[in-house]
């Protein structure tokens, strides 16, 4: 019997809930097309799965505690869609800024595509401006 992607997208969220890198290369490497299509707030490059190591590389250097709280997830078909919670505090070097030592809390939404029980596309919309107006980097 095949897992659902709802299933999969859940197991990806517990490997990078971890907070372990060699949990989630694992997960990325097991539930990520090496191709995959990246359309969200991330390093340019490179592409593909590379992109998602390099994602989470960073904001685990910046926000060691990281913990994204799953709101929401919808299947349908190819597609599963999450509405998400995440917080966290700024430990380390984060879009130019030096650590501040404060806590975030943001929403972050996404549909991925899979494609033979692997992530094969993922488009992400972030609050960043409220993310980087909790950091201090822009007026309140």
């Amino acid at each position: 019997m095949r897992t659902s992607n709802k299933a999969a997208f859940r197991r990806f969220h517990e490997a990078i809930s971890s907070g372990d890198a060699d949990v989630i290369a694992k997960a990325i490497g097991e539930l990520v097309q090496p191709d995959v299509r990246f359309h969200a707030p991330a390093p340019a490059a490179p592409g593909g799965a590379e992109a998602f190591t390099r994602v989470w590389d960073m904001l685990l250097r910046a926000f060691p505690d990281l913990h994204v709280q799953i709101e929401d997830v919808i299947e349908e078909g190819d597609l599963v869609a999450c509405r998400n919670t995440v917080t966290g505090t700024h430990r380390g070097e984060y879009r130019g800024l030096a650590p501040t030592g404060r806590t975030v809390t943001y929403g972050e939404m996404f549909v991925v595509r899979f494609s033979d029980g692997r992530i094969a596309e993922i488009w992400g919309v972030v609050d960043v401006f409220s993310q980087l107006r909790q950091l201090g980097a822009l007026p309140a």
